[in-house]
């Protein structure tokens, strides 16, 4: 094997590799030689097979088996003869006119991660605002939770359904006359409002009774997530079995012992704890990013340039689909391709971060145990098909880039909390409305360029500093007919639940 290097420049290598025909040749004949015995061939005892029968029968196969396992080990060998430390996957292609029985020309091109000055860690200062769960926070969150455990009552047949009010049908749904896949369902209940189903859907049952028949009128929107009925035109009929009306509401012991508990008091405590979560997660935020903005500030080093192109990519595709959502899709794009250069700083900003705080964990032995890693695992299986667990699992067992990518956010975690425990840290009490001004602000700070729109359309302001380019993965199980979410599926991200019931083409 000869390699020769073409380029050492900055962050970017270059090699040509040659791998000769008789190291190839040599790693056929070895794999012949493993095969043979638990080869089976008619006339032949198992394990007695001549090698160049087997070699006749199995050459196409074990000349590219071959020729990959050798060009992959002459890429690792690189690697660890000039102690690189790749930045991405790097790119590996074979030269033009190859054929078996010649040497087989490599071209490794990659990218290494930079040298990342020592970080300055001890002269952390930190200001850490709090907010109480005082009891008119606990009890506006009782309310709530009350009001999301709306029950609904059968109304009388000669009342009509109006928004609000929950209606039980059965449907089959038809395009161009002919009923397709997953549109017919029965008992299905429909809140009238909900927005749960296609546009136009629900509006239709307003105003009908039970045991009335609707044949209801609907567009598949272009982006429904199943392909053969995008933007197609559907016909729905619909049986209205009944029309319920919502029961009110009330924060007392009987809805509390309804759910299992001792009564209200204890609901109530329940509650308190998950405000003193939520609250305690609002000042986490503030502080980190506060943390981060000190350390991107007393730091300052190349990046990759892959790695900044595929965090902007993340960037840009999410301020994409959330242009898409606005009145004026048009106008938004322009005004995203006006301020491209402002998000690929954003980009180069979180790439340094994260390498940061990777170096900042890997010099003070901050690490992701073995029993952490499977639970991660685990819980991004879950968002697969049951079928498919088992597979999405091997692969992140053997895709080191993926495994990677996957255990990010909670090293990043682990990273930040080493952080707060060596910074010099004031508290300060204030309340909600301000600390979420604080959060805005520090969101504007650093999506600039969309500062002026609503919170829900920042770019990906509270996404990790910094991350891969996205690995693939086995064919992730289809969401069960919901609204294409303007942030990109993190790992961690629980699965959507599936409904009870099919549910006549609900919108994407």
């Amino acid at each position: 094997m000869q390699i020769v290097e073409k380029l050492n420049e900055g962050l970017k290598r270059a090699y040509d590799i040659k791998i000769s025909a008789d190291d190839i040749e040599n790693r056929v004949v070895n794999e012949v030689k493993k095969l043979a015995p638990q080869v089976n061939m008619p006339g032949f005892r198992k394990g007695k097979v001549p090698a160049n029968l087997v070699r006749k029968m199995h050459n196409d196969a074990l000349m590219q088996d071959a020729l990959s396992s050798t060009v992959q080990e002459s890429v690792e060998k690189v690697i660890a003869d000039n102690g690189l430390r790749p930045a991405m996957q790097p790119s590996v292609e074979l030269g033009e006119g190859y054929e078996p029985g010649k040497d087989a020309e490599v071209k490794v091109e990659l990218e290494v991660l930079p040298e990342v000055p020592a970080p300055s860690v001890d002269n952390l200062k930190l200001e850490r605002l709090q907010v109480e769960a005082d009891e008119k926070t606990v009890e506006e969150s009782l309310q709530k939770f009350a009001e999301s455990q709306k029950q609904f009552e059968t109304a009388a047949k000669s009342y009509k359904a109006k928004i609000g009010d929950q209606c039980l049908i059965d449907f089959e749904g038809k395009v161009d006359g002919v009923p397709f896949e997953g549109g017919k369902g029965e008992g299905m209940a429909i809140e009238l409002g909900s927005g749960r189903l296609i546009p136009g859907f629900e509006d239709q049952l307003v105003g009908k009774k039970a045991n009335d028949e609707v044949l209801v009128k609907v567009t598949f929107p272009d982006d429904y997530n199943v392909e053969d009925l995008k933007g197609k035109d559907a016909t729905f009929d619909v049986v209205v079995g009944e029309v319920q009306k919502p029961k009110e509401s009330k924060a007392d012991d009987e809805m509390a012992k309804s759910m299992g508990l001792e009564g209200l008091d204890q609901l109530r405590e329940l509650l308190k704890g998950q405000v003193e979560q939520e609250l305690n997660g609002l000042t986490r935020t503030h502080m980190k990013r506060k943390l981060l903005d000190q350390l991107a500030a007393d730091h300052d080093f190349d990046v990759p340039p892959t790695m900044v192109e595929a965090e902007f990519n993340q960037i840009w595709q999410q301020l994409e689909q959330e242009a898409a959502q606005e009145e004026d899709p048009e106008a938004a794009r322009k005004e995203m391709e006006d301020e491209k250069d402002e998000y690929r700083e954003i980009a180069v900003r979180r790439v340094r971060l994260g390498l940061l705080l990777s170096e900042i964990g890997q010099a003070n032995g901050v690490e992701v145990s073995q029993q952490e890693m499977s639970m991660l695992i685990q819980q991004a299986a879950q968002q697969y098909r049951p079928e498919d667990r088992q597979r999405f699992m091997e692969y992140i067992q053997q895709d080191a880039m993926a495994a990677a990518q996957l255990r990010a956010p909670m090293y990043e975690d682990k990273v930040v909390d080493f952080l707060f425990e060596k910074a010099e840290i004031t508290d300060k009490t204030v309340t909600r409305e301000e600390l979420e001004a604080a959060i805005e602000a520090e969101d504007e700070a650093e999506t600039k360029p969309r500062a002026k729109k609503a919170p829900a359309k920042k770019a990906a302001a509270k996404k990790a500093p910094a991350k891969k380019a996205p690995a693939k993965k086995p064919a992730a199980k289809k969401a069960p007919a919901k609204k294409a979410a303007a942030k990109k599926p993190a790992a961690k991200k629980a699965p959507a639940k599936k409904p009870a019931a099919k549910k006549p083409a609900a919108k994407k």
